[in-house]
Formats: C-alpha cells, sequence, structure tokens
C-alpha cells in the first residue's frame, strides 16, 4: 500500500507553503478559492488522502526576519542576535533567512515583503503604513504565518506581536526623569527622529501620557525630529538648546529613538552636562560607555535575544497548529543604570 502524502508533499507539488495545504485541508479560512482549487487537484492527483492537522514534529520549516534597512545601532542588534540564534534554529528544524528592506518607501517596503510567500513564517519589524498593512493581509490570507517584532503594524491580520511594552517604556522614562526634576529646573525634553515605527510613537505617547497625569507642574518640551546619525543629532539638539529652549530650567531629556551620542554632546556643549538626566533605549557597546561616565542617566532595555527566540517558537507552533501557540509571555522593560551593567 502506497504511504500517504505528506503536507510537504502536497504544498511541493501545488507551489504553496505547508501552512496554506494546513489551512485548506483543515477547512480553515483565509485562503483564496484558487488556491484551495489548486491544492485540492494535487491531492485528488496523489490519489491517496492525505493526514490533515499539524505537520511531522521535526519537519524543516523555512521562516524569515524581516527588519528595516537602515543602519542603526538596534537594528544592527537585532540582527547579531538573529545570527546568534543559528544553533538554536537549527535544533528546531528552522531555516532562516534574514532580510534588510529599505524602510524609507513604504510601497517599496510591501511590495519586497510580498514576494517572501515561499516561506511558511515571518517575523517583521516594519513601519506602520497602510501598504505594508496590505502586505502582511495578504501574506496571511496565503497561509504565511506572520508575528511582528519590537514593533508592532496594528489593524493588520499578523497573529500576534512579541516585545515590551513600548508606551510602560515611555512611562517609565517620564516617571524616572520626573522624580529627578528640582527646584526651578521643571522642563523635560523629548527628542526622536521622524518615524512610522508604533513603537516610537508608541514609547512618545506613554511619555506624556505620566508627566500631564502625575506631574502637572512639569513642562514638557519636544524638540524638532533629529536625525539619526550622531554628528546630525548633536548640530540639530545644539541649535535647539540654543534659539528654543531656556536651557536654565532643563531638567532632563527622553530620547526615543538612535543618536544618543550626538545627543549627549549637545547636551554637553549647552552646558547641560551635569545635573540634567538622560534617559535612552537599547543596550549597546556606545550605550555602557555613556553609562560609564555618567552622561547618560539610564538606559531602558528589553531582552532581544529572547524575543527573537520567542517569535521563531510562535511561528513553528502555529504551523504545527499547537493548541496555545500565541500564548507568549512579553518581555519586561528593563532599567540598566551604571550599577546594574553586570
Amino acid at each position: 500500500m502506497a504511504a500517504a502524502p505528506t503536507i510537504s508533499d502536497i504544498a511541493r507539488l501545488a507551489g504553496v507553503g505547508t501552512a496554506t495545504v494546513d489551512r485548506v485541508l483543515n477547512r480553515r479560512p483565509g485562503v483564496n478559492a484558487e488556491t484551495v482549487q489548486r491544492v485540492m487537484q494535487v491531492v485528488a492527483e496523489l490519489g491517496a488522502a492525505p493526514q490533515p492537522g499539524r505537520p511531522r514534529k521535526g519537519e524543516n520549516v523555512r521562516f524569515a526576519y524581516v527588519l528595516p534597512g537602515e543602519d542603526t545601532p538596534f537594528f544592527g542588534l537585532i540582527e547579531r542576535q538573529i545570527a546568534q540564534s543559528a544553533g538554536d534554529f537549527r535544533h528546531q528544524h528552522i531555516t532562516e533567512v534574514t532580510h534588510r528592506i529599505d524602510a524609507a518607501d513604504p510601497a517599496l517596503f510591501a511590495a519586497e515583503l510580498a514576494r517572501l510567500g515561499d516561506c511558511q513564517g515571518i517575523a517583521l519589524l516594519a513601519p506602520d503604513m497602510p501598504p505594508i498593512k496590505l502586505a502582511i493581509n495578504e501574506l496571511v490570507r496565503a497561509g504565511v504565518h506572520v508575528v511582528t517584532l519590537f514593533s508592532d503594524v496594528g489593524g493588520s491580520m499578523r497573529e500576534t506581536h512579541i516585545g515590551a511594552d513600548n508606551r510602560a517604556a515611555g512611562r517609565t522614562a517620564g516617571l524616572l526623569l520626573a522624580r529627578m526634576a528640582h527646584g526651578t529646573r521643571d522642563t523635560l525634553l523629548l527628542s526622536s527622529q521622524a518615524t512610522r515605527l508604533s513603537a516610537e510613537i508608541e514609547r512618545r505617547i506613554g511619555y506624556a501620557q505620566v508627566l500631564e497625569e502625575r506631574f502637572p507642574a512639569l513642562r514638557l518640551v519636544r524638540t524638532p525630529d533629529l536625525p539619526a546619525d550622531d554628528a546630525g543629532a548633536a548640530q540639530a539638539l545644539a541649535q535647539f538648546l540654543a534659539d528654543g529652549v531656556d536651557r536654565e530650567r532643563v531638567s532632563g531629556l527622553y530620547n526615543v529613538g538612535c543618536g544618543t551620542a550626538g545627543v549627549v554632546r549637545a547636551l554637553a556643549g549647552a552646558g547641560l552636562a551635569n545635573g540634567v538626566g538622560v534617559i535612552a533605549h537599547d543596550f549597546n557597546d556606545a550605550h555602557r560607555d555613556l553609562l560609564g561616565t555618567g552622561t547618560l542617566s539610564y538606559v531602558l532595555h528589553q531582552d532581544i535575544h529572547y524575543c527573537v527566540l520567542a517569535a521563531a517558537r510562535v511561528l513553528r507552533a502555529l504551523c504545527e497548529n499547537v493548541r496555545g501557540a500565541l500564548n507568549v509571555v512579553q518581555p519586561r522593560v528593563e532599567i540598566l543604570t551604571a550599577e546594574n551593567l553586570h
């Protein structure tokens, strides 16, 4: 008696992913009629009833990690963590491919993302823009599992988000800096780049919320959007400090995005190196040095290695139809200081 065809056999002959075949065989929604017909035709041609349900344990799967192409310390840190997780991926029978896509053009980003339909799962860090939402939805309808990583794309059909609560991170920054304010220094600054990443937008919202709710006597001033590079951030912030704010009243600054070294340099040039609290995100070598010199007060961090592996585990479980696949423990917002780095 001929062995029953596997889901992988059907997927290969139909030119679709195993997740799509699984959806068709289990009569779950999200697959267009043409694809359903093609899968069922392959099933009929094979002449034996396949076993519906999850793929065989240990079956190889192909996942893509998709990150913006911009050269920032955070994106580079994520890419290194993905590379360092290669052993864990092999152990889980996962083939991982990392894609860096230019996020300056959302339509182009969406088009490049749409070409990844041959993957069974995608872990995505992308701007929250309509073309990208549409691309996510089309991938999910075609049977590709999609989770967002570190920054969510709200309103899309992604299956879950993995990453720290960014609004809570912004509130944490506001609380820490507000408690450092004293005397006539009642102005807290908020600096960031022009961004469509929901993570950074949520941080700004949380920061403003906690100051308004709990510290109404303090004044929040947002700087103009800063360039992403250190030199550009330093120049733009120095100009703002010279012309746009009363420096004698500045008590702290929360830098939502990158360019922290430039921000610190501008504060020092304006005579604000001492007595002004500075908070940034994501622990890297530059931030370690700034914490050590005392020019950076706190770094808010999340466990990037955990998030990278959690995304792979969730995608693997979704491909295998594991009950509770979306029940993932989200990382906490860690507060790092010069005293707790080791």
